[in-house]
């Protein structure tokens, strides 16, 4: 979703952020590619909050068990589905890195339906799909998908899809600005 709306909350700076946030913005701003990542400027402004949020953010992806490519398949059809620019903005490049080519990211566009997934990448996007419309899994996606992930593994993609999920409502509720605009 492109917003011309101002954010409803202006990214912080030292002040606002404080020391020891304005230095991870700093950073993760720089490996993002992008001299202000509007993200976590924001989101800084919340101190301690942030850097919980960062940990819990980072055990899932890329620390979780999805290998990456996976994990990039699952948050780039949330941002699809949800329509929040910054978090596709975002995770073509880092699904480039993880061999999301352009033309995969055509195909999870497309959706689970889209010829030549795999069967277990079909069961994932159609999960998402699921996840983000219903906010539940039905007995037969669960078991299509119970099939290629062990129970850990289950677990954390349900959390790694809530977890985008909430981003892209919080991005679109605060009115976050792409970066560079």
């Amino acid at each position: 979703m492109v917003s011309t709306t101002r954010p409803r909350i202006a990214p912080g700076r030292l002040r606002e952020l404080g020391p020891i946030n304005w230095a991870v913005w700093q950073v993760l701003s720089r490996a993002a590619g992008t001299g202000d990542a509007h993200l976590f400027s924001t989101l800084g402004r919340t101190r301690g909050l942030f850097r919980g949020w960062l940990h819990y953010s980072g055990k899932l992806m890329p620390g979780g068990r999805l290998p990456r490519h996976e994990s990039e398949l699952v948050i780039l059809r949330v941002a699809h589905l949800r329509e929040c620019d910054y978090e596709t903005d975002h995770h073509i490049r880092l699904g480039r890195r993880a061999g999301i080519t352009p033309e995969i990211l055509t195909r999870i566009q497309a959706g689970p339906t889209a010829p030549d997934w795999s069967a277990k990448h079909r069961a994932l996007l159609t999960a998402v799909d699921q996840i983000v419309r219903t906010r539940d899994l039905d007995d037969e996606t669960w078991t299509l998908l119970s099939a290629h992930y062990d129970d850990r593994s289950l677990i954390e993609f349900v959390l790694l899809v809530n977890q985008y999920e909430g981003l892209a409502s919080t991005i679109t509720t605060l009115r976050i600005q792409r970066d560079g605009l």
